[in-house]
């Protein structure tokens, strides 16, 4: 259930974020609520797709002709698995891709691209392309849903996103069917407690890669964020921007921090809200998000009139109570431990969602009944009341292992949990064991420890971290802004609740519009609250 990665549809609020690795695996932010100088320069928009030119890195061969000078063609868009068509603004289109991109001549992939064109066309500054976290967050399903909260900046933007490699549309990853997702979420405790249940927790983990290789092998091995970043580029090109302009938030972060260390002579005006810490391996992820959540829900317990402490240690007992006896619901599914942790998870990405944690628990507390608390665990794993689940939650775990090579034991695990529980006794046992069921087994090997985001000769990028932020805790945008390097990246500090900032504050949004639209970069330091 990593949380800095799946933020996404965790709560209705203002930004657009996913949740780190496991349980709280995504790094994204939530759906944005409807009601709601320097070498930054956005890209000039040309005639024709940029011609292909020296690459920043040498990780990355020059692409063949055929891939830089593809001609996109948009078309009106069907509606996405799950959802509805969006408006006849809005157009979509594929964009072919490397596989591998060391073979860059060979097999390719198709990356779905959705598009609604600036209003103000005699003033466009070119293209603006979203991630809205995960990883795994479908762009392409997100983006018309959030495209309000932009509306601004779609006077002189084309707002564009996509679906990254492995994701939804684009060859997305699927591991498991929707009756073995089913059977995970009620047979496996995730916080085992006996030597069967930490057996069946590690062989649930080692099926769920063994199915991800089964049924998406060929992708597997190539769905990590550098070769995402190198899509990106490849989507600025085929778009004929000369500098990627680029909104990212959660996971989206990291992908832009990707991008700014491979590209950073084509890095044009980028924003990263709720930062992920690029400086941390997984089990630093968990640990930082054991803090994360627990610091939201004592904000959460301190704005209902509770005293933290006694408040977390009464949720602790009622967990533990679940544990042992699951509790019934009105759909004749139970609640167990595991899924009432994720439905006590998913409100603290949005204050405004504080009310439903409050009546869900109300409920388990009083009338013994977990119909709240699965809602929200539900809408927290893409589950929909005909128990079908979408396929976030593998692109999600493909990508971060592909990523990551970090591989904690079950040993490993265990000697976290004093430490874990002491951070917080709701979440810090749930987030240790999740640091060795992520990865168990898993059938790829990963990139790094750690992400490389330094981007010397980069122009301003902008890192926007929230004081209350749940899944990328604040620290973690002060180290991005540090690891993108003096002068690259500008720290803009949010005192306020919630996964995300963009929209919830409105310093923020005048400040990032500001920069967006006018290339003001503000101070480093800025803050608003």
């Amino acid at each position: 259930m990593r949380a800095h990665r799946r933020a996404q549809r965790a709560a209705v609020t203002t930004g657009a974020v996913l949740l780190a690795a496991g349980l709280l695996a995504g790094c994204g932010l939530s759906e944005p609520d409807a009601d709601v100088p320097a070498d930054g320069r956005p890209g000039h928009t040309s005639a024709a797709p940029t011609p292909a030119g020296p690459t920043d890195s040498p990780r990355t061969p020059e692409l063949p002709s055929e891939l830089t000078s593809q001609r996109l063609d948009w078309k009106r868009c069907t509606a996405p698995r799950g959802g509805n068509a969006p408006g006849s603004a809005w157009r979509c289109a594929r964009v072919d891709v490397p596989l591998d991109y060391a073979d860059p001549s060979g097999e390719t992939l198709s990356v779905a691209l959705i598009r609604k064109e600036a209003r103000d066309k005699g003033r466009r500054l070119g293209s603006l392309l979203f991630n809205f976290g995960g990883p795994g967050g479908s762009g392409v399903a997100t983006l018309p849903r959030a495209a309000r909260s932009y509306a601004k900046l779609n006077t002189r933007y084309d707002l564009v996103s996509f679906d990254p490699r492995g994701v939804a549309a684009s060859s997305g990853v699927r591991c498991r069917t929707d009756k073995e997702q089913e059977q995970a979420h009620r047979n496996v405790d995730l916080t085992p407690d006996t030597a069967a249940e930490e057996a069946a927790f590690i062989e649930d983990a080692a099926e769920f890669g063994a199915g991800c290789e089964r049924r998406s092998g060929t992708v597997l091995p190539h769905v990590g964020t550098g070769n995402a970043a190198r899509d990106l580029d490849l989507i600025r090109r085929v778009l004929g921007d000369e500098k990627l302009s680029y909104f990212g938030f959660s996971y989206g972060t990291e992908l832009g921090g990707t991008y700014a260390h491979l590209f950073p002579h084509t890095v044009g005006r980028t924003v990263l809200d709720a930062a992920v810490d690029p400086t941390a391996d997984g089990i630093g992820h968990a640990r930082n998000q054991t803090v994360g959540f627990q610091r939201a829900l004592e904000n959460y317990l301190k704005d209902r009139g509770q005293r933290p402490k006694e408040g977390s240690e009464r949720i602790a007992r009622l967990l533990a109570r679940i544990d042992r006896s699951p509790l019934p619901t009105d759909s004749g599914r139970e609640l167990s431990e595991s899924l009432a942790i994720t439905g006590i998870v998913t409100p603290l990405y949005s204050e405004s969602s504080w009310p439903a944690l409050t009546a869900a628990l109300d409920e388990a507390e009083n009338n013994g009944t977990g119909n709240g608390l699965l809602r929200l665990a539900d809408s927290y794993n893409g589950r929909d009341e005909q128990g079908r689940y979408d396929t976030q939650s593998h692109s999600q775990r493909a990508i971060s292992c592909a990523d990551s090579t970090s591989r904690p034991t079950v040993d490993e695990a265990r000697a976290l949990l004093p430490e874990f529980r002491k951070l917080s006794p709701v979440f810090g046992p749930f987030l240790a064991w999740d640091t060795a069921g992520w990865c168990a087994e898993w059938p790829v090997e990963g990139e790094h420890e750690t992400p490389e985001t330094s981007a010397p000769g980069a122009g301003p990028v902008l890192v926007v971290g929230t004081t209350g932020d749940p899944a990328t805790p604040y620290e973690g945008a002060r180290r991005m802004a540090d690891e993108l390097g003096e002068g690259v990246g500008v720290l803009l500090t949010n005192k306020g609740e919630g996964h995300g900032a963009y929209g919830s504050n409105d310093c923020v949004t005048s400040t990032i519009d500001d920069y967006f639209l006018d290339g003001k970069v503000p101070a480093d330091g800025r803050t608003c609250g």
